[in-house]
Parts: C-alpha cells; sequence; structure tokens
C-alpha cells in the first residue's frame, strides 16, 4: 500500500485531462506485457490482488455447488436445479443493485453488508438442504445467496480502473488492467467449479459451499476495507455527481447484447460438452475439457495487455474477437470424438477474454464514470443469465437431438454477438474527461 499513497499524489495529473499519461502512451505500448502488469500491480500493491481474486472464488463456487449439495442431500435432479436456477436468478436481479449502491455509497460499506449477508445466505442454503428442508424453501434460500453476490469481481474491475484514471496512467495501463481483472475471472470460474466437484468425490459439496460462505467473509471484508476502496468512495453530498444520476448510453445496451450472447456460448459449449462426454462413456472427462477451454482463454487474456485500445480500435476488435469466436465455434458441429473435441475447444477459447476483455473496455469508455460500477454489475449479470438461459435450454435439447444442437445454438449466438459488434458504434461518453 505504499503504491496507494502515491497515487493519490498523482490524482492531480488526471484531473487536468491527463497529460501526462497521454503523452507517455507511446512509451508504454513499446513495453513490453509483463512490465505493463508490474505498473498495474503497482497501482495497488500485492495485497488487493490476492484478496479480490479469493474473494471472487466463492462467487464461482456456489452456482454449481449448490446443485451438487441438494442432488447429493435430496436425491433429486429437479430439486437442485431449481434450487440452482433460483440462485442465478437472484444474482441476475440484484447484481446492478450492487453496483448502483456501489457508486452512490463507495464500495467499501456496500461490499462488507453484502460479503457478510452471502456468507450467511450460503451457510443457510447448506444447513437448510442438510436438513431436508422442502423444495421451495431450498429455492428461496438459493434466491438470497445468489442476490447477496458482492460481486468483487466488477467492483475490483471499477476500483483498478479509477486507481489508473487517478494516476494519470497512460491507456495501455488501463487496457492491460481491464485484461488482468478478466483473466482473474476467467481463471475464478475455472478453477471454482473444479474444486468442488473435487470436495464432491472426496467428501462432501457441503464442505465446498461452507469453505465459500468463510472465503467470502474473509475476503470479502479484507477486499472492502483495503485502502484503496478510497478510490471508490461515495460522492461528496452536493457535488454534480452526489446530484445528478447521468443516462446509460444506447451503446452500452448493444455491449450488454453482446456479453449475453457470450453467456449464452458458455452455455450451450457447457451443455455440449456434458452430453458429448456422456456419450463417449467419459462424464468425468466434461469439467476437464472445459477447464481446457478456460485455461486457453486465461492465456489469451494475460496477452491482451499488448493490445493498444484506443477506442476505434477497440471497435475493430470487437467484430474480430466476435467473428473469431463464431468461425472457430463451427468445427464443434462434427465433433465426435475426445481427443478433437478437447482440441477444437482449446482453440475456441482463444476467443473467449479478449471479447470480454474488449467489451469491458468498451463499457469503461462508453458509460458515464459516476455509474461504473452499475454498468459493470450491468455487463456481468448479462453474461450471467445469457448463460443461465442457455443452459436450461440447451441442457434439454441435447436430450431430444444430441450434442450438435446445443453447439449449434452456440455458434448462433457467436454469429449474433458479431452482427451486434458489426453495426454497433460505442463511442467515448462526452462527460469523461479524455485520458
Amino acid at each position: 500500500m505504499g503504491s496507494t499513497g502515491s497515487t493519490a499524489e498523482t490524482g492531480s495529473t488526471a484531473d487536468t485531462g491527463g497529460t501526462a499519461g497521454a503523452g507517455s502512451t507511446a512509451g508504454t505500448g513499446r513495453r513490453g506485457a509483463l512490465e505493463t502488469y508490474r505498473e498495474v500491480i503497482g497501482l495497488t500493491g500485492p495485497l488487493l490482488p490476492a484478496v479480490s481474486f479469493l474473494g471472487r472464488l466463492p462467487t464461482a463456487t456456489i452456482q454449481f455447488g449448490s446443485v451438487l449439495l441438494v442432488a447429493r442431500t435430496s436425491g433429486s435432479v429437479a430439486a437442485a436445479g431449481l434450487t440452482g436456477g433460483a440462485l442465478a436468478i437472484g444474482q441476475v436481479a440484484c447484481g446492478p443493485l450492487v453496483g448502483r449502491l456501489a457508486d452512490r455509497h463507495g464500495q467499501r460499506t456496500v461490499v462488507l453488508v453484502f460479503s457478510l449477508a452471502n456468507a450467511l445466505a450460503v451457510a443457510a442454503l447448506v444447513a437448510g438442504a442438510l436438513a431436508g428442508l422442502p423444495t421451495w424453501l431450498l429455492a428461496l434460500l438459493g434466491a438470497a445467496a445468489g442476490a447477496s453476490v458482492p460481486l468483487i469481481g466488477p467492483l475490483a474491475r471499477t476500483r483498478l480502473v479509477a486507481l489508473a484514471r487517478r494516476a494519470g496512467a497512460p491507456e495501455p495501463t488501463v487496457g492491460a488492467a481491464l485484461s488482468f481483472e478478466s483473466t482473474l475471472d476467467e481463471v475464478s470460474f475455472v478453477l471454482g467449479p473444479a474444486l468442488v466437484g473435487l470436495a464432491a468425490v472426496l467428501a462432501h459439496p457441503a464442505h465446498a459451499l461452507g469453505a465459500a460462505a468463510v472465503l467470502v467473509a474473509l475476503c470479502g471484508t479484507g477486499f472492502a476495507l483495503h485502502p484503496t476502496a478510497r478510490a471508490t468512495a461515495a460522492p461528496a453530498t452536493g457535488t454534480p455527481r452526489a446530484r445528478a444520476r447521468p443516462r446509460m448510453p444506447r451503446p452500452f445496451q448493444a455491449l450488454c447484447a453482446s456479453l449475453a450472447l457470450q453467456g449464452a456460448m458458455f452455455g450451450a459449449c457447457q451443455a455440449g460438452i456434458t452430453a458429448l462426454t456422456e456419450r463417449l462413456g467419459q462424464p468425468d472427462q466434461a469439467g476437464l475439457v472445459y477447464a481446457a477451454m478456460g485455461v486457453m482463454s486465461a492465456g489469451a487474456g494475460f496477452a491482451m495487455a499488448a493490445v493498444p485500445g484506443r477506442i476505434g480500435l477497440l471497435r475493430a476488435r470487437w467484430r474480430a474477437a466476435t467473428a473469431t469466436a463464431f468461425v472457430l465455434s463451427l468445427p464443434l458441429l462434427w465433433t465426435g470424438g475426445l481427443g478433437v473435441l478437447y482440441a477444437v475447444v482449446t482453440v475456441l477459447g482463444v476467443a473467449y477474454a479478449p471479447h470480454l476483455i474488449t467489451v469491458f473496455a468498451l463499457t469503461e469508455r462508453t458509460v458515464p464514470r459516476a455509474r461504473l460500477a452499475e454498468a459493470m454489475a450491468f455487463a456481468t449479470s448479462a453474461l450471467t443469465g445469457g448463460q443461465a438461459v442457455s443452459v436450461a435450454l440447451t441442457g434439454r435439447l441435447t436430450e431430444s437431438h444430441g450434442p450438435a444442437a446445443a453447439f449449434a445454438v452456440g455458434s448462433a449466438a457467436a454469429a449474433l454477438a458479431c452482427v451486434i459488434a458489426l453495426t454497433a458504434r460505442p463511442a467515448r461518453y462526452s462527460g469523461n474527461r479524455a485520458s
């Protein structure tokens, strides 16, 4: 946290229009990705990324864990699906509210309250499942667990961007910050379900969810109380930001739609991979195949720090990422063996993180700064909602038409995302100072 102090001291540079940052953009662009990431870590110190990563792991754990837990304790797949669905609905519906509260009141209080509430809700779900409560009560507890998710991932992204802007950092550093946070999300959403699956095999899903409750309480509190939370403090009463709530620009809707379609791709691939590995008699391979795609996606995300982040180039990157996802998804329609599945899905992962990072970068530049946390939460809810709906629909589709039907839905979602990227025209929000 010595870096936090120096960040505050350079805040005046950003307030004067960011000339220092703009002047150093070219030099930063010539540096390697690792050096750029060191600059990003320098904005926060090493503790915050570790705490925020551990704090977002429970979000990746509770969705899959709740399904395994209720299925194990009740013996009913339908009850498990209803509980997991209620949890997803709660998260999608209340995520933007968490972001809005953080914009209005600062992250510290909001994250602290929601982290402790989420820990209690997850613990109550575990206790209810072990006690054999009826399905409707488990669904309510699942909805409460989803609604109280503190959204540490989107808020960490917002906080890091705020620190970079306040320090007058050049555009490549801002882009690297978004790449870094999106990659942490990718890794958490690969590691979380894997840990739950391991706990289910070795012991009981309740152990994984119990650990998630402890982790969100401890690391959520640590994230809330970290000194960098001052960068996203509530605006002073009477300031223009406090009095007026600027409207979201229309292009933001296109960005959310693109993320929802990427979520639909995630869900369709998940259903198709599960169905195909079951057909091949190796259902245990499904998680490993999905993890291989996530690892490749995370690697591509880390490499994005070397790519320029001007808004015109961001639009081109958006189109390229969606077109690449569509093209690389097509071989899945004719995939019938496990080795080929691994190869095709791993290559497809190259397109996922660049799309996420690019859309979040466009969001940061397109929406008003006063509503950035809310916008990031909306974007995350769109991604989560698209995945949840797609899993539900394509899961049933595979029962009657096989894995290729789910993969076809994923390709169609990628095609629609490409159409949106080609037709939308996001531009820098006029109320934001150029950095």
